[in-house]
């Protein structure tokens, strides 16, 4: 669970770093737009060390959320990444000086709370390896995100991020179970495995899904359709066939933790993007 949490906090912090260089890099740009002026704008962001510590720590937070996967169950994983946009409010309040409502500090009260309760009754991963048909469903699913991430964009705009937004979770849902059904990173066993085509495929198409989401439509909309497809189906996968359970008697507080992390998260879906004024929007957490 500490690795959770910490990747949590890696990719909730990096989140405001790379925002902050962003909003430099545009305050010494000049006026501009189109993909030229994102593409200029990139490269002055990342000359900045903000935005490689923001890249670093999403690797970090990348490595400890596999190491996560492999000791906890799915669903206190996922409820953790979600928590990472807590992490982005509270940031955001003391580095971007982005002012809290009282609901919303609220909701990362809710969601430490849930988080909370999920620490007290989460067990042990799971010690199913999962049918072979679980690998070629989330290579299914994968290959299905990567089909909305390119032809998404011709849905009406209402509902654009939402369906993309959820693609984006979909997609990120697929990573954490394909690591959990690959059993050997032995490189003559991998190519073998279609788990691992899917953590590649439904990775990728994640964040293709989810670029497309916040340049072309409400981030609030995609950040919370993200939340939810990440969340809801990896958990029930661990729970129905990759054996994942709660403590001797704490299911009903894993399942009210879990319910009650992701509300929490949901109410704070307007920190999917850190604020950065006219910096390109695209998605800055790779969980």
């Amino acid at each position: 669970m500490v690795c959770a949490l910490g990747a949590s906090v890696c990719f909730g912090t990096a989140t405001v770093l790379q925002a902050m260089a962003a909003r430099a890099a545009d305050a010494g740009g000049g006026d501009g737009g189109g993909t030229a002026f994102a593409v200029t704008l990139f490269l002055r962001a990342v000359r900045q060390w903000r935005y490689l510590a923001g890249l670093a720590l999403d690797g970090l937070g990348f490595l400890l959320q596999i190491a996560a996967l492999r000791s906890v169950p799915i669903y206190a994983v996922g409820a953790a990444l979600a928590a990472s946009l807590a992490v982005t409010a509270v940031v955001s309040a003391r580095l971007l000086r982005v002012r809290l409502k009282g609901r919303e500090w609220g909701a990362v009260g809710v969601v430490c709370a849930g988080m909370a309760l999920l620490g007290i009754a989460s067990g042990t991963e799971g010690d199913r390896g999962g049918p072979t048909a679980l690998k070629y469903a989330m290579l299914g699913t994968a290959l299905a995100v990567l089909a909305l991430a390119l032809w998404g964009g011709r849905l009406p705009d209402r509902a654009r991020a939402l369906a993309l937004g959820l693609g984006a979770g979909f997609g990120f849902g697929v990573v954490e179970v394909a690591v959990r059904l690959i059993d050997s990173l032995a490189p003559s066993a991998l190519p073998a495995n279609p788990a691992a085509y899917a953590l590649l495929v439904g990775g990728g198409a994640a964040f293709l899904s989810l670029t497309s989401a916040l340049e072309r439509g409400s981030v609030t909309t995609a950040t919370a359709g993200m939340v939810i497809g990440e969340t809801i189906g990896p958990a029930l996968v661990g729970v129905v066939w990759l054996g994942d359970r709660t403590r001797e008697g704490l299911a009903w507080v894993a399942v009210l933790g879990f319910a009650v992390a992701v509300a929490g998260a949901l109410a704070l879906a307007r920190f999917g993007e850190a604020p950065a004024h006219s910096a390109p929007q695209s998605p800055l957490r790779i969980p």
